[in-house]
């Protein structure tokens, strides 16, 4: 605890110091970022940190996966989906990016889900990456090929469930939302996007 103590001092220090303005203005008048950023809460993944975002630019939802549960009329505690509809309906965001990874534990699991049966919240959590999983398996794949596979299949899938959701599917024909998979390299930091003409995931940086 000392270490996150003396970072929020430098914090201060530095960088809110030579930001004041932006941020004191970011608490008075709210918020109104560009995108809805769908990310994993892997420790490994930072999205301000590899895009180079300032506070105010991207309304984050991470957790296991970056998974998106379909949409259901169900009341229910429902974290990701809640953030969905503020972020699109609320905050009216016009781009939501799905940003997944490489050596992501979530797909990894999907495939030995007995490391997790002892865990019965994940369990239900990790259902949603089913449909990727049975895509990957059915590639022929095996060991770390399959694990990649199956995190590409996993980005795909829930931009699918995305449209599951009225207001954005909605938003999407109308072209108010744009959707994109993103495929995040951990060890490069290079990022992939799904290009859906080609069906393939080719380089940011060139496009």
């Amino acid at each position: 605890m000392n270490e996150f103590k003396d970072g929020n001092r430098a914090f201060k220090e530095l960088y809110f110091t030579k930001h004041e303005k932006e941020l004191v203005n970011l608490a008075k008048n709210g918020q109104s970022p560009q995108a809805l950023f769908i990310g994993c809460s892997d420790s490994r993944v930072i999205p301000d940190l590899f895009l180079n975002t300032k506070p105010g630019d991207l309304f984050v939802v991470r957790n296991v996966g970056n998974f998106v549960p379909k949409f259901t009329t169900k009341k229910e505690f429902r974290g990701t989906a809640s953030a969905i509809e503020y972020a699109v309906s609320v905050l009216n965001v016009s781009e939501i990016i799905v940003c997944g990874h490489t050596h992501c534990g979530a797909c990894e699991t999907l495939h030995k889900p007995e490391k997790v049966e002892h865990l019965p919240h994940l369990t239900k959590w990790l259902e949603i990456g089913e449909e990727a999983k049975n895509r990957a398996v059915a590639t022929n794949m095996s060991g770390d090929d399959l694990y990649r596979i199956t995190e590409k299949f996993s980005i795909l899938s829930q931009l699918e469930n995305l449209l599951t959701y009225p207001e954005i599917k909605r938003k999407v024909e109308s072209n108010e939302i744009y959707i994109h998979g993103w495929y995040y390299h951990i060890e490069s930091g290079e990022i992939e996007y799904y290009d859906p003409d080609v069906k393939k995931f080719l380089p940011l940086s060139e496009t």
